[in-house]
């Protein structure tokens, strides 16, 4: 099995690390080159091209200027203990026993703009670059062209046909995916609150359950569909009346 993440805004670079365990990110030698683009960039050109503040364009192209081509622990942090937004919140990555961090590190992909594709234990300099990002590099007009190709090849390079590629992605993320060359099982869980009296997907709550299924996959060493559908954190259930689609399992609460 592997599941797909998005990436987070917000970075944790404090916090201590449980572990002195890292990898190095399989595109690397990509993220440089993708870098050195947006380091070429101007202050007003990144404004333009990410629609963010004075404050966060004058962080980020400090982090473009600052990125070193080699990654040492000193210069970079393991992308699970970086990343801090809601889906790592479920996730509680801090409070994984040691001897699960290994089942996490051959399970969770993130994907990533800047990275491409991550294992959790991958070493990452602090960034900001949205896969929707309109960034053309060589040849390819964004992001989703440069990226798609060798994500989805390095997927099925992991994978076998009888896997389940468990998708926990935002759309804007998983788009790079080619969902055709996918050779694994593709399941998208789906979850949903009541509100006002009505079942809907309220983005804070389904990012954390996101994360939150993560962790129950691997708390308890979901292997099936069958497995999965027996979600139950943050009051969250599987709701058979509510699933049309047995590859979109539904979970409300």
């Amino acid at each position: 099995m592997k599941i797909l993440v998005s990436p987070a805004k917000s970075l944790d670079l404090e916090s201590d690390l449980p572990t002195k365990k890292n990898t190095t990110p399989h595109f690397l030698d990509e993220a440089i080159q993708v870098n050195k683009k947006l380091a070429r960039l101007t202050k007003k050109e990144i404004s333009d091209l990410m629609s963010i503040s004075e404050k966060l364009t004058d962080l980020n192209y400090q982090r473009y200027q600052d990125f070193e081509e080699t990654k040492e622990p000193q210069n970079s942090r393991p992308a699970i203990y970086m990343f801090d937004g809601d889906v790592y919140t479920g996730i509680d990555a801090y409070t994984i026993p040691n001897n699960k961090i290994d089942k996490l590190q051959s399970d969770l992909r993130i994907l990533s703009g800047l990275y491409g594709i991550l294992k959790p234990l991958d070493l990452i300099q602090p960034y900001r670059l949205e896969m929707g990002t309109k960034l053309p590099i060589q040849r390819h007009k964004n992001l989703y062209e440069f990226w798609g190709d060798k994500v989805t090849k390095t997927l099925n390079e992991e994978m076998s046909s009888d896997e389940l590629l468990i998708n926990l992605a935002s759309n804007e993320y998983f788009k790079v995916i080619q969902k055709k060359e996918i050779k694994a099982k593709l399941v998208s869980p789906v979850f949903k609150d009541f509100k006002n009296g009505k079942l809907k997907i309220i983005s804070f709550f389904a990012k954390k359950a996101r994360g939150s299924m993560v962790r129950f996959i691997l708390d308890h060493n979901a292997q099936s569909l069958n497995d999965l559908k027996k979600f139950d954190y943050d009051g969250y259930q599987y709701s058979e009346a509510e699933t049309k689609n047995e590859s979109e399992p539904v979970f409300i609460r």
